[in-house]
């Protein structure tokens, strides 16, 4: 939504906006797909097709999770970007791009790059400008605003045009932690238009979502509470040192290695 809101209010408005999850790009469709091809230069290159780049020329591309690609892909990705010219597979000839660039991830790039995971030459390339936003749970005002956003697309998606919030609803919204983020809100909504049995959605029709809040059983209990304990634990110490993960770790009594691990399982 940031990204696309950037190019919204931006001199390249009238461009064309492309995104792409890069994080989810095997190795082996990583330059096809940014890069584009020519017929013949793979097994299934039946034509030839523009990539990513090309495809954003004039307007804005946006890389979503590029902490997840790989330190091979991050070289690749870093030469297109330095000669601001991209070449498809199987061709010889460079072709010049003009791009804003918008790369997001909730990944902490400097602690990869010290890890020798990440390439220390790309961050410097790709972080002109940064743009912190914080979990959505430290931005309860924008639940609304979200909520209402989601709201419009999805009503004229399922032909509930009218459809709109009762207080208790947005109450409810605003009450939740949403561990999943805004993409846990964004199902959330678009469930209770599916559900709801009026267009006016009530508190009731609002149901979170079961991978983060799991059903347990008695014998689940206890460890469900440990594991919010911890969860919460971690939460707390990560705020206190405003996201410095090595200070948090150290607090904790944890390996950096070990912490990553416990952001992953609680999606923090």
């Amino acid at each position: 939504l940031i990204a696309a809101a950037i190019h919204q209010q931006s001199l390249r408005a009238n461009g064309p906006y492309v995104k792409v999850d890069v994080g989810s790009l095997t190795e082996s469709l990583f330059e096809s797909e940014l890069f584009g091809h020519k017929k013949g230069a793979f097994t299934d290159a039946r034509d030839d097709r523009e990539g990513r780049f090309e495809a954003a020329h004039g307007g804005t591309l946006f890389l979503d999770e590029i902490g997840n690609i790989t330190l091979q892909q991050q070289a690749k990705l870093l030469t297109v970007l330095q000669n601001r010219q991209v070449t498809r597979l199987g061709a010889n000839q460079a072709l010049p791009i003009d791009i804003r660039l918008i790369c997001a991830t909730n990944l902490p790039l400097q602690e990869l790059a010290n890890e020798n995971k990440f390439r220390k030459d790309l961050i410097y390339r790709i972080n002109t400008v940064e743009i912190v936003v914080p979990p959505l749970r430290k931005r309860k005002q924008d639940i609304p605003l979200l909520a209402n956003h989601f709201a419009k697309i999805y009503a004229a998606k399922y032909f509930k045009p009218n459809t709109s919030f009762a207080d208790s609803a947005l109450d409810k919204l605003q009450q939740y932690s949403f561990p999943g983020n805004v993409r846990e809100l964004q199902y959330t909504i678009e469930r209770a238009i599916i559900m709801a049995e009026s267009e006016l959605i009530e508190a009731k029709d609002l149901l979170f979502s079961p991978l983060e809040n799991p059903v347990t059983d008695t014998e689940e209990v206890a460890e469900l509470k440990l594991s919010t304990m911890e969860k919460n634990t971690i939460m707390k110490v990560i705020d206190k040192h405003n996201g410095n993960i090595s200070r948090a770790a150290k607090e904790l009594g944890l390996t950096r290695t070990a912490l990553y691990r416990r952001l992953s399982k609680y999606e923090l």
